[in-house]
């Protein structure tokens, strides 16, 4: 390998011309996040003398918290990047760049770091550690597409589940007007209030993903009114749920059911391999959600999600408290 230049680019006007395969890596990912309020995107690319080798996007997203500190920014990184196709090296590239853009985010005052959806789960194990990260046990679901019809692995349960939210007149449909996405972002954010970890992006987010075709957001309604949805990004040949909820206290799971079924055959019909759930959790014996996704006829799969916090003493006792 010859010595690997690695550049850090902040601004749209400054990236060069990239084959983007993925989405969640792409310039016009890059793009995207630069319009959106609340986040600023950091392109890491590798280049082999003047041969782009590898590139990576990692966002930069200010945070407010309800307990100290109240205001903070996360980096939050999906994947480790996309590779040249003769690329024979990528965990020695990739250590590289993670070296660089730690780097460049603790200089931006960022808090903590987020790795998730890396393509095994041991990728960069060594490099991770060697840059102070520390790994989570973390749970990932995705159905195939390509093997069998998504009927056939439905549940007992989920079978009724549907036919209960049929029954109830429940009907989903792909949206694309701003008003529909406007009461869908309302929903989301009641849904998820509670829950501390989550973070919703700026809703200019969805709106530019949705006019560049990146994304399609599937809405439930009853008698008219709308009680829940979901949004789910494409990438390659793959659909990632991203975001799921419903309506507080209105037939919430069956919501839930008819609206990710309707995404899940939507993505069949249209000849997607798989399915991802980007977040069901934390492995714990009992899981509600994950329990849920699975009565789907999903595969679980145990993986890591790493992590380095800024703050030294708070890192080593977080990575002393998830040591393996």
């Amino acid at each position: 390998m010859n010595e690997i230049k690695i550049v850090i680019i902040s601004k749209s006007e400054n990236l060069p011309s990239m084959q983007c395969k993925k989405l969640f890596h792409s310039d016009e990912m890059f793009k995207i996040i630069e319009k959106t309020p609340g986040q600023k995107p950091y392109m890491v690319i590798a280049y082999d003398k003047e041969n782009i080798v590898a590139h990576m996007l990692v966002m930069l997203r200010r945070r407010g918290s309800l307990f100290p500190p109240y205001l903070f920014t996360q980096g939050r990184a999906y994947g480790e990047g996309e590779y040249s196709p003769d690329c024979n090296n990528k965990e020695e590239i990739f250590g590289e760049m993670l070296k660089s853009i730690t780097r460049e985010l603790r200089k931006a005052l960022c808090l903590y770091i987020e790795f998730s959806d890396l393509s095994t789960k041991m990728f960069g194990y060594s490099k991770f550690r060697n840059n102070g990260f520390f790994p989570v046990h973390w749970m990932e679901i995705h159905n195939s597409l390509h093997s069998m019809k998504p009927e056939k692995r439905l549940t007992y349960k989920m079978r009724k589940l549907l036919i209960n939210a049929n029954r109830a007149g429940l009907k989903t449909n792909i949206s694309t007007t701003d008003k529909e996405l406007n009461d869908f972002f309302k929903i989301l954010k009641n849904y998820i209030s509670i829950k501390i970890r989550r973070y919703i992006p700026d809703i200019k987010l969805f709106r530019e993903m949705l006019n560049n075709g990146c994304c399609n957001l599937f809405t439930t309604t009853h008698k008219g009114t709308m009680v829940g949805g979901c949004i789910c990004v494409y990438s390659e040949s793959n659909c990632y749920m991203w975001y799921l909820a419903a309506k507080k206290n209105f037939f919430t799971k069956r919501t839930n059911a008819i609206t990710a079924w309707t995404a899940i055959r939507h993505a069949y019909a249209e000849g997607y391999n798989h399915i991802y759930f980007m977040d069901v959790g934390l492995p714990f014996k009992r899981n509600n959600f994950r329990e849920f996704i699975l009565s789907f006829g999903g595969k679980p799969v145990g993986t890591y999600r790493w992590f380095r916090c800024s703050i030294k003493w708070i890192n080593k006792l977080l990575s002393w408290s998830y040591r393996e």
